[in-house]
């Protein structure tokens, strides 16, 4: 494996329509579907937002959307290269957070960390926020 995609080239994946999806879609052919994973962080980012999504529920109508939508995302993720947060991204993460001036989001920073322990290329639109992330390779497949 080659490739971490971000949550954020997740979700136009998910969508399947517009320019993003279409440009995605060719650098995966590119690289090859078995040198792309999906990291457990962006299955936990997206099981919150389905989360808050069925909290907001004020009726039982409002359930199945949101219970398709958790079943399709695991069904996503089961199929795919799935890459979890383990022993080797905790010592990334550790030496990250004791990094002088980095500064970044939580959930950023393990992902960063994964990437790194990985020895794989992130792939995000938030480019120049990783770049602060010292040797963490990085692309936006949305270009």
């Amino acid at each position: 494996m080659t490739h971490l995609l971000d949550t954020d080239h997740i979700t136009f994946l998910q969508r399947q329509d517009g320019r993003e999806w279409a440009v995605i879609v060719a650098h995966v052919t590119r690289v090859g579907q078995r040198n792309v994973g999906l990291s457990i962080l962006s299955f936990h980012e997206q099981v919150i937002g389905i989360h808050a999504e069925l909290n907001k529920a004020r009726k039982p109508a409002d359930l199945p959307r949101w219970y398709r939508r958790m079943f399709e995302l695991f069904d996503l993720y089961a199929k795919s290269n799935l890459i979890v947060f383990d022993d080797a991204a905790a010592g990334v993460l550790e030496v990250l957070r004791k990094t002088p001036k980095l500064r970044l989001d939580p959930m950023d920073l393990r992902l960063a960390a994964i990437a790194l322990a990985h020895h794989l290329t992130l792939v995000t639109r938030n480019v120049a926020d990783f770049a602060r992330v010292p040797n963490l390779k990085t692309e936006d497949w949305t270009r």
